[in-house]
């Protein structure tokens, strides 16, 4: 089942939603979101291996996956929808995983926010329920793709102290996922580091050599289950560049799945000019953004 994936994610929900709402202002339309998520399909999944859907609208998009771009569906009742502190996912209620072969759904993915060092109980129960979607997924023939977001509990992202601590989260992680019992198929893991804090990105809080080491401590961690990075809301360059980076590191994964990083600035583009001048955007800026991407893990 190993494949590589040079993959557009387009399964964010609510905050996603919010944001054209504000974009569009009195333009808004009732369907923005379903426009949105259809013409990044349709202009990017050509140049793309696969496009990731969310469980909402996801099967309102099935019919626009172009050829040879494979279809994946989020499992997930929205990205931003989890059980306040614990942080545990919410299943989408419209939509089991044994429905997904009959709509030539071929790829699940599910997230679930994991901190290494919460209370055991509690990531007892995380792990219970990755593995029963992994066992589902599996009697369905359903590839799986288990990505595990890291947090602390009183750290907070994008701050020097979790900069320093993010690679041993993300090892932890991958290497607790990595597990058969799980049965994923694939991995979709961080970024092990923030270029913010690595040498000759940012503050020369990590060395370059040690942002390395980072990258092969936690690829390692996966155990020679496939591996694809997310963009995690970074920019752009800033992901091309960390994927530049893991393939110096020399680290074997296969490839990315990329939300934002490509197409985020494109929520004003829509506000201000409407789906033509989106799908124009999409063309021009999206497409080149996608191909560097691909070049990047080349």
């Amino acid at each position: 089942m190993s494949r590589k994936f040079h993959g557009v994610a387009v399964d964010a929900g609510s905050g996603l939603a919010a944001s054209l709402i504000q974009a569009r202002g009195v333009d808004a339309q009732a369907d923005d979101l379903l426009t949105f998520k259809r013409s990044i399909l349709e202009e990017l999944g050509p140049f793309a291996s696969t496009v990731l859907v969310d469980a909402a609208l996801g099967p309102t998009l099935l019919d626009s996956y172009p050829d040879e771009c494979a279809r994946m569906m989020a499992f997930e009742a929205d990205v931003y929808h989890i059980s306040g502190e614990d942080r545990i996912t919410v299943l989408p209620e419209n939509l089991k995983v044994a429905d997904l072969p009959g709509m030539g759904v071929e790829l699940l993915k599910f997230f679930m926010y994991y901190a290494p060092d919460d209370a055991p109980a509690l990531n007892r129960q995380k792990q219970d329920l990755v593995e029963e979607i992994g066992r589902r997924c599996h009697a369905a023939r359903v590839q799986y793709l288990m990505e595990p977001l890291v947090y602390h509990s009183t750290l907070l992202p994008g701050s020097e102290a979790y900069a320093r601590h993010k690679p041993e989260m993300v090892r932890a992680a991958t290497a607790a996922f990595a597990e058969p019992r799980f049965k994923a198929d694939v991995l979709k893991v961080e970024i092990p580091v923030d270029l913010d804090y690595v040498a000759g990105f940012g503050a020369p809080v990590m060395s370059r050599e040690a942002a390395l080491d980072a990258f092969r401590a936690c690829a390692e961690a996966a155990n020679g289950i496939d591996l694809v990075y997310l963009s995690a809301g970074v920019t752009f360059e800033r992901f091309e560049a960390s994927l530049k980076m893991a393939v110096e590191a020399g680290v074997t994964f296969h490839g990315f799945m990329c939300g934002r990083a490509i197409w985020s600035d494109a929520v004003d583009v829509f506000g201000e000019g409407g789906e033509t001048v989106l799908r124009k955007w999409l063309q021009e800026t999206g497409v080149m953004r996608l191909q560097r991407l691909i070049e990047a893990v080349s």
